[in-house]
C-alpha cells in the first residue's frame, strides 16, 4: 500500500548574503515516520526546519505540509505542526505547569482544556513534582523535556525537533528518545534534525543525509548502515577553510585508496564502511559504485 506524504519539499534554497544555507533540497516525509535530517553543525539543518516551520523564508522552491501549500504562507499549516527549537523558547520566569498553559492558549485551548493537557504531560515527562517550580531553575534536561511537551501541547499531527538531546545528559538524552519513539507510536509524524549518527540510527525509519546544504543520500536505516560486501566507495565532504586531508589519511590508511575529486572532498575505495563523522566539520557517507 503507498504510503502518504504528508511533508514534501521541492527544490528548497537559502542564502544569507554571499553564504548558501540551503541549495536545492527536495524530499517528502511519510505520515506517521520518524524522518532524520543528519548531518554535521552548520550543514544546513536549522535553517531547514525554519524554513518548514515558516520561521524563514525561502529563497526558493516549495513546501507542501498536509497537503496545504505553505511555502508563501506557513500560517495555513500552524494548527497541524508543533515545533521543539534546538533552543528553549520557554519562559524562565514561569513555573513548568504556567508555561504550558501559557502555550495551550495561543493555540486556543480552552482553560479546562489547558489544564488537563498541562497536567498530563508534566505526568508523561516525569516533571509533575518540579510543575509549580520557576522553568529556569530546571536542569537542562527537564528544560529540553518541557520544551518538547509545550510543542505538542495542542496535539498536532507533525512535531519539529531540531537537535533534541544536545547538551543534556546521556539518562535524559535516553529518556528523550523514549519519548519521541513513543510520540510516533501514538500516530504523531517526526521530523528529527540531528548531528549523532546513533540517534538517527536508533530513532528513524528513514535518514536524508546533508552537508554543506545539500542532500547526499536518503534511504532507510537498514541500507544505510549495514556493512556492504562489494568494494566501497567513501565519499568525505570537510568545511572550507580547513587543510587538505588526503595527506594525512593516507599516511593514516595505507591499505585505503585516496582521490581528490573536488576542492573540499576526499574520495576513498575501501571494503565493508560504517557511516560516521571524522573530527569536526567533517561528515562521511556511502557512495556505492
Amino acid at each position: 500500500m503507498e504510503k502518504t506524504k504528508i511533508i514534501e519539499v521541492e527544490n528548497l534554497a537559502k542564502g544569507f548574503g554571499e553564504v548558501s544555507a540551503v541549495e536545492s533540497v527536495s524530499f517528502h516525509v511519510n505520515q506517521g515516520e520518524i524522518f532524520g535530517f543528519l548531518g554535521p553543525n552548520g550543514a544546513g539543518k536549522t535553517t531547514t526546519i525554519n524554513m518548514l516551520t515558516g520561521l524563514a523564508r525561502p529563497d526558493a522552491g516549495k513546501i507542501s505540509i498536509g497537503g496545504i501549500d505553505s511555502t508563501d504562507n506557513p500560517k495555513k499549516i500552524q494548527h497541524l505542526i508543533g515545533v521543539v527549537p534546538d533552543e528553549s523558547n520557554l519562559y524562565p520566569e514561569l513555573t513548568g505547569f504556567d508555561n504550558l498553559c501559557f502555550c495551550a492558549a495561543l493555540y486556543g485551548l480552552g482553560k479546562k482544556e489547558r489544564h488537563r493537557r498541562a497536567g498530563e504531560l508534566l505526568e508523561t515527562f516525569g516533571l509533575t513534582q518540579a510543575a509549580n517550580r520557576i522553568f529556569g531553575g530546571y536542569s537542562k534536561g527537564m528544560k529540553r523535556k518541557l520544551t518538547i511537551a509545550a510543542g505538542i501541547i495542542h496535539e498536532p499531527d507533525i512535531l519539529f525537533l531540531d537537535e533534541p538531546t544536545t547538551g543534556i545528559d546521556v539518562g535524559s538524552a535516553r529518556q528523550l528518545r523514549h519519548l519521541i519513539a513513543d510520540l510516533r507510536q501514538a500516530g504523531t509524524t517526526v521530523f528529527l534534525t540531528t548531528h549523532y549518527i546513533e540517534e538517527a540510527e536508533r530513532l528513524c525509519g528513514r535518514i536524508a543525509f546533508v552537508v554543506s546544504g545539500r542532500i547526499v543520500r536518503i534511504d532507510t536505516v537498514e541500507n544505510l548502515v549495514q556493512p556492504l560486501q562489494a568494494r566501497q566507495i567513501l565519499q568525505i565532504a570537510y568545511a572550507k577553510g580547513l587543510p587538505d586531508l588526503r595527506g594525512k589519511l593516507a599516511a593514516a590508511f595505507p591499505e585505503l585508496d585516496f582521490e581528490v575529486p573536488a576542492r573540499g572532498l576526499v574520495r576513498v575505495e575501501s571494503g565493508p564502511a560504517i557511516l560516521g563523522e571524522v573530527g569536526d566539520g567533517i561528515f562521511c557517507h556511502y557512495c556505492p559504485k
